[in-house]
C-alpha cells in the first residue's frame, strides 16, 4: 500500500506540474535576443530600473557583439556589472564589476581564448538560469554559484563558495570604458564605496556606489595604478581593482550595491532606502511580483505557447528603458553636469529616440501613462540644461547618434493622447528651439526646403525626418492654441515634397543648386550610395512620410500605383549578402531589422487594401521573430523591435506618433485584455484565430460594426471590446472607401521659393533672381529684415544688391496656403583686414582630440589633448586611428578675386568654414570616397580658414581640395596657408 501511495502521489505531482497555470512572468525568456544581432542582456532589473545587473562575457568597448556586455555564443564570464544597455548598436555602460573567485588572486580580466590568464571563468548554459528579476550561473573555474536580483536602485548578489581557504570578491573599477578618474574607499570590514568617471559613447559618465557585505572581509589587496596596497582606506587612480578576501568556505556571501549618478552620499541613501536586510529570496520574489504586475497589464490567451513566450518577452523588453536616473531624495545629474532635484517627477536616462519614438513610446502611452508623463518632463528639463532636446541621451550626455529631433515626437504623441500634466508652453519652447539649431543640416533645410547632398551627409533621411518632426511640433502648437507656431511648422512639414523625384518615383538626393543626384539607385545602401540615407535606402525612406501618406499616394500616381509600389517593395530582389548591421531582416526591400521600415506594412490601409496589411504583418510576426537566443532580426534598439511585436500582435500599430490614432492590421492572439491604469479594460478578441486565419471577415467595437481601418486612442482608454471574426480568406470589401482610411494631414502649401543662384556671397554686386516650383505663384520679398507679405515688394524681375543684405522671400497662390519664408544672408565679400602679413608665417594651427565623437560639435567645447602646427590640412599628427578629432585654423591666401570650389574628402565627418561662414558640414555616416563641396565667391587676399574633422573608425583619411577659374582641382598647397607667428 505504501508503494502504491508513493506511486500515485508521484503521478499526482507530475499531473499538477503539467497543469500549472502559467502567468505572464512565467512566459518571459530573457535569453531571447542575447545572441547577435539582438544585443539584449539576461540579467535582472525592474521595469525602468536604475540598476541593470547582469553577467558580462565581453569587455571590448568597441566590439559589435559587446553592446550589451553579454553574447549567448560565449562560454566564459568575467564578472557581473550593474549597468547594461538593451539592444543598442553601440556598446557602453558595464559599470562597477564584481566577480567571485577562489585560489590565486588575479587582477587581469583574461581573454575569451585564454580564461586562465585572468579572473574570467568558463560556464555552461545548462548551469545558467534566468527570469525577470533573477539570474543564476555556476562559475566552473571556481565552482561558485552566483545569483543576482535587484531593487530599483540596487543590485543584490549571492555567492555560494565551495570548500576553500581562498575566497575572494574582485571589484574592478577599470573595466570596459576609458576611465577619467576613480575612487575606492574602505568604510568598514562590511562596507565599501567608490566612484567611477569614464568616457565612451557617452563622453562624461559618473557612477557612484556603496556596497555592503553580509560577512566581513578579513583582508584586501588593492591594485592602485601599478602598485598593490593591503593597507589604507582611500584610493584614487584611473586603475583600481580590489580583491576582498573572505572566510567563506562552504558558505554564502551576500552583497548589496547601490548606485547614484549624483554622489556617494546619494548611493548611501539609496541603499538605506532599499536595503533588503540580507533576504535574497524575498528580494527576488518582490522583483518577480513587480514584473508580474507590469506584464499583467496585457493578458493574452492562445493555444500557442511559443507565441506567448515571444509576446511576453517582447513586452518585458519594452519595459526595460528608459531607466530611472534620480535618487530616492529626487536628486539627479543633469545634462549640464550639475546636480538638480526632480520635484514631482522621476528623472530618466537612455533615450534611443530615433528608434523608440515609432513604437515603444506609443506603447508606453497605453500601458505606462505615468512613466510617459515623467519622460516628457525629463526631456523638457534636459532641454533647459542642454539648450536643445537630446538626440540619443545616455547618462546625461547627448551621444548625438542617429538623426532628427525625435524627442518632439515623443512629447507631442503623449500630449495629444491626453497626457497633459506638463508645462505645455515650456514643452513647445523646447521643441521649437531644437528644430532651429544651426547645425546638422537644419540651416540648409530651412533655407532650401531640403538638406542638400553636397553639404550634409544622410541628406534624404534628414529631410524626411525633420519634416515629420516639424509636423509633430505643429500638432503640439495646435493642441495648445499657438496658431503662429502651428502655421510655421505645418509649412516645414511639407518639405518632404522637395525630394520626391517624379521621374523615378522615389525620394532622391539633391544638390544645393536643386539638381538631382546622378547615378541614382533606390536599392543601394551604405558606402555604395554615399550615405544619403540612414540605415536604409530610398525604397524604405521614400515611404517615411508618416504624417501625410495621402500626399505620397498622390505623388506616385494614385491609389493603384501606390498599391503596386508597396507590392514591388516587398517583392523586390534583396541580396542576402547585403544584410548587415544597418539593413537586416529583409522581405524584398522591406528591412524589419531597421526602424525606417517599421510602419510600411500598414500603409496598404491608406489605399483601401487593409487585407494586404494583415497579410504582411503576420508574415513579419511569424518569420522575423522567434523564441531562440537569436530571435530578433536586428538590434532590439532599447525596446523598439519588441514594441513593434507587442502592438502588431494586438492588431494595430502607431504609424504616425503625434496622432491619437493607430492603424489596424489583425490580432495574433485569440484574446488580449488591456488592464489600463484608469481602471478600465479594453478587450481584443480574435474569434477563430489560428496560424492560417490571419484575415478577418468583420470587425465590431462594443457590439457595433466598425468600418474604420484605424483605432482611436480614446476608444482604448474608454474600455470596451474590439472583436475580429478571423478567417483564412481576405475580406477585400472592408474599409475600401476613403472615408474609412487612416487620416493624413494634407494641408497643401506653396513650395518654398528659392534663389536661382547657389551663391550667397558676392564681390561688388549681386543679381537676385527668384523662382518657385509651385506654378502660378506670386513672390514677395523684403530686404530690411521684416516678414514679407502681399504688401511687400513683389518680385517681377531680377534685381541687384550692392551691400550685405538679409533677404526674406515668400510665395503666394490664390488657392493654397502661402509658402514658408525663405531667409538668405547675402554677404558682400571683403578680405580680412587688420592682419599684417609680416606677423604671419606659413602653416596652420591644429588641435587634436580623443573621444567618442559623432559630429564636429562634440569636441568643439573640449580642450585638445595636443596642439601644434602643420603645413597643410593633414592628420599625420594623430596618436591613434579611431575616435579622434582635429581642428585646423589659420588663413588662406586667395590669389585672385573670383569663384572657388572647396571640397573635402573625409571619413567620417568634417566641416569647412571660411570667414566663419560654413560651406558644408557632415556629421558622419559617409565614406572617404564621398566628397562634399561648395562654391564660394572670394575676394583676393587673406580669409579666415577653419576645418574640423572627426573619425569614428575604419578607413581613416582627410583631404581638402580647391579649384579656381585659373587652375584645376587640386589639394590646397601649403604655400596658401598662413598662421600668426
Amino acid at each position: 500500500m505504501k508503494r502504491i501511495f508513493i506511486f500515485l502521489s508521484a503521478i499526482l505531482i507530475i499531473a499538477c506540474s503539467e497543469n500549472t497555470v502559467k502567468t505572464p512572468v512565467d512566459y518571459v525568456n530573457v535569453f531571447i535576443g542575447t545572441k547577435a544581432p539582438g544585443h539584449t542582456y539576461p540579467g535582472p532589473t525592474l521595469p525602468f530600473g536604475m540598476v541593470q545587473l547582469g553577467p558580462d562575457t565581453r569587455n571590448d568597448h568597441t566590439s559589435w557583439p559587446a553592446c550589451a556586455g553579454y553574447d549567448y555564443t560565449d562560454t566564459s564570464i568575467f564578472g557581473f556589472t550593474h549597468t547594461h544597455l538593451s539592444g543598442t548598436g553601440v556598446p557602453d555602460l558595464g559599470d562597477i564589476l564584481l566577480m567571485p573567485t577562489t585560489g590565486k588572486i588575479q587582477t587581469e580580466t583574461g581573454t575569451i581564448e585564454n580564461t586562465e590568464s585572468g579572473y574570467r571563468s568558463k560556464f555552461s548554459h545548462k548551469n545558467e538560469t534566468a527570469s525577470p528579476g533573477y539570474y543564476s550561473v555556476l562559475l566552473d573555474d571556481y565552482n561558485v554559484k552566483a545569483e543576482l536580483t535587484t531593487t530599483l536602485r540596487t543590485g543584490m548578489h549571492r555567492y555560494t563558495f565551495p570548500k576553500t581557504d581562498a575566497a575572494h570578491i574582485i571589484i574592478d573599477l577599470e573595466h570596459r570604458d576609458p576611465v577619467i578618474e576613480a575612487e575606492f574607499n574602505i568604510i568598514s570590514k562590511t562596507e565599501i564605496s567608490g566612484y567611477r568617471r569614464s568616457k565612451a559613447w557617452a563622453g562624461n559618465q559618473r557612477q557612484y556606489f556603496v556596497a555592503k557585505f553580509s560577512k566581513p572581509f578579513i583582508s584586501y589587496e588593492i591594485l592602485n595604478g601599478e602598485s598593490v596596497d593591503s593597507v589604507g582606506v582611500k584610493f584614487n587612480n584611473k586603475k583600481i581593482i580590489a580583491a576582498l578576501n573572505f572566510n567563506a568556505s562552504n558558505s554564502e556571501v551576500l552583497v548589496q550595491v547601490a548606485l547614484s549618478a549624483v554622489s556617494i552620499e546619494g548611493a548611501k541613501k539609496n541603499l538605506e532606502a532599499e536595503f533588503a536586510n540580507w533576504d535574497f529570496d524575498k528580494t527576488k520574489e518582490q522583483a518577480r511580483e513587480t514584473w508580474q504586475k507590469s506584464l499583467s497589464k496585457i493578458q493574452v490567451t492562445d493555444n500557442n505557447e511559443d507565441k506567448k513566450e515571444i509576446f511576453y518577452t517582447s513586452l518585458y523588453h519594452s519595459l526595460l528603458t528608459p531607466n530611472l536616473y534620480s535618487d530616492v531624495d529626487g536628486k539627479y545629474r543633469g545634462m549640464d553636469d550639475a546636480v538638480h532635484t526632480a520635484n514631482g517627477f522621476n528623472n530618466y536616462t537612455v533615450f534611443s529616440l530615433w528608434d523608440t519614438f515609432r513604437g515603444l513610446h506609443p506603447l508606453l502611452t497605453i500601458v505606462e501613462p505615468k512613466v510617459t508623463r515623467d519622460i516628457v518632463v525629463t526631456l523638457q528639463k534636459k532641454y533647459e540644461q542642454f539648450g536643445e532636446l537630446p538626440m540619443w541621451e545616455l547618462a546625461a550626455n547627448d551621444t548625438r547618434c542617429m538623426i532628427g529631433y525625435h524627442a518632439v515626437s515623443v512629447m507631442a504623441d503623449a500630449y495629444v493622447k491626453g497626457i497633459t500634466d506638463v508645462d505645455a508652453n515650456k514643452v513647445l519652447e523646447a521643441m521649437v528651439a531644437s528644430a532651429n539649431v544651426n547645425k546638422r543640416g537644419i540651416n540648409y533645410y530651412t533655407e532650401l526646403g531640403f538638406v542638400p547632398t553636397n553639404k550634409s551627409s544622410q541628406s534624404v533621411s534628414k529631410t524626411l525626418e525633420y519634416a515629420y518632426d516639424d509636423w509633430c511640433i505643429a500638432q503640439m502648437a495646435k493642441a495648445i492654441g499657438n496658431t503662429e507656431m502651428y502655421d510655421e511648422f505645418s509649412k516645414r512639414a511639407r518639405f518632404f515634397e522637395n525630394l520626391f523625384d517624379k521621374e523615378t518615383n522615389f525620394m532622391r538626393p539633391r544638390y544645393s543648386d536643386r539638381k538631382w543626384y546622378e547615378n541614382f539607385d533606390p536599392t543601394s545602401v551604405g558606402q555604395t550610395y554615399n550615405f544619403n540615407f540612414t540605415e536604409g535606402n530610398s525604397y524604405q525612406y521614400s515611404l517615411f512620410v508618416p504624417h501625410d501618406i495621402a500626399t505620397m499616394v498622390e505623388l506616385v500616381g494614385g491609389e493603384k500605383h501606390f498599391d503596386e509600389w508597396l507590392d514591388n517593395l516587398f517583392n523586390a530582389h534583396a541580396d542576402e549578402e547585403e544584410e548587415d548591421s544597418d539593413v537586416s531582416g529583409l522581405i524584398g526591400q522591406y528591412a524589419h531589422g531597421n526602424e525606417p521600415s517599421h510602419h510600411i506594412a500598414y500603409l496598404y490601409n491608406y489605399v483601401g487594401k487593409p487585407w494586404k496589411t494583415q497579410e504582411k504583418v503576420h508574415e513579419i510576426l511569424n518569420k522575423l521573430y522567434s523564441s531562440e537566443a537569436d530571435g530578433l532580426c536586428g538590434n532590439d534598439d532599447a525596446g523598439q523591435m519588441s514594441a513593434w511585436y507587442v502592438l502588431s500582435s494586438l492588431g494595430f500599430y502607431s504609424v504616425t506618433p503625434g496622432s491619437p490614432n493607430y492603424v489596424i492590421a489583425s490580432p495574433s492572439f485569440k484574446e488580449a485584455v488591456l488592464d489600463l491604469d484608469n481602471g478600465k479594460k479594453f478587450t481584443i478578441k480574435a474569434n477563430n484565430a489560428s496560424k492560417e486565419n490571419i484575415y478577418f471577415s468583420s470587425l465590431t467595437l462594443n457590439g457595433k460594426a466598425y468600418p474604420y481601418s484605424y483605432l482611436k486612442h480614446e476608444d482604448i482608454l474608454k474600455g470596451g471590446e474590439l472583436v475580429f471574426e478571423m478567417t483564412n480568406v481576405p475580406n477585400k470589401e472592408w474599409a475600401t472607401n476613403k472615408e474609412f482610411w487612416p487620416l493624413s494631414d494634407t494641408q497643401k502649401t506653396v513650395k518654398i521659393p528659392f534663389l536661382k543662384s547657389d551663391d550667397k556671397v558676392f564681390l561688388n554686386s549681386m543679381t537676385v533672381d527668384l523662382d518657385c516650383e509651385t506654378t502660378n505663384t506670386e513672390i514677395f520679398y523684403t530686404t530690411d529684415g521684416s516678414e514679407p507679405n502681399q504688401t511687400s515688394k513683389k518680385f517681377t524681375k531680377p534685381f541687384n544688391i550692392n551691400k550685405t543684405t538679409i533677404l526674406k522671400v515668400k510665395a503666394y497662390h490664390n488657392k493654397i496656403a502661402p509658402s514658408y519664408t525663405a531667409v538668405y544672408n547675402l554677404e558682400k565679400q571683403k578680405p580680412v583686414k587688420n592682419i599684417n602679413r609680416n606677423q604671419l608665417v606659413n602653416g596652420l594651427n591644429y588641435g587634436y582630440y580623443e573621444g567618442i565623437f559623432r559630429s564636429v560639435y562634440d569636441f568643439s567645447r573640449e580642450q585638445p589633448i595636443e596642439t601644434g602646427v602643420v603645413n597643410t590640412v593633414e592628420i599625420s599628427k594623430k596618436i591613434r586611428d579611431e575616435w579622434i578629432g582635429f581642428d585646423f585654423t589659420g588663413y588662406i591666401d586667395i590669389p585672385e578675386s573670383g569663384t572657388y570650389n572647396f571640397e573635402i574628402s573625409a571619413n567620417d565627418g568634417a566641416q569647412l568654414l571660411i570667414d566663419s561662414n560654413e560651406l558644408f558640414e557632415s556629421d558622419g555616416r559617409k565614406s572617404f570616397s564621398f566628397t562634399q563641396k561648395n562654391d564660394i565667391i572670394l575676394s583676393k587676399g587673406l580669409h579666415k580658414f577653419e576645418v574640423k574633422y572627426f573619425q569614428c573608425s575604419d578607413n581613416i583619411g582627410l583631404n581638402v581640395f580647391w579649384k579656381g577659374s585659373n587652375f584645376k582641382r587640386q589639394e590646397i598647397p601649403a604655400i596658401s596657408f598662413y598662421r600668426k607667428k
